[in-house]
């Protein structure tokens, strides 16, 4: 099932979407530590990836 889903989509869009999850992650837990603009500057991070991602995909 993984390697359908890697093979589908490709193994770099794959990586990217781990980062943004990470990316997401980070960005909660700064939060509840206290550091709000942390946050929301690193959580703002995942939304360029992802447009990025639709330029590269939609660019040929």
């Amino acid at each position: 099932m993984l390697k359908n889903f890697v093979r589908r989509i490709g193994l770099m869009n794959v990586l990217l979407l781990l980062v943004v999850l990470s990316i997401i992650v980070i960005a909660e837990v700064r939060f509840l530590q206290g550091e709000k603009l942390e946050a929301i500057f690193i959580g703002l991070w995942a939304p360029t990836i992802l447009g990025f991602m639709n330029y590269l995909k939609y660019r040929k």
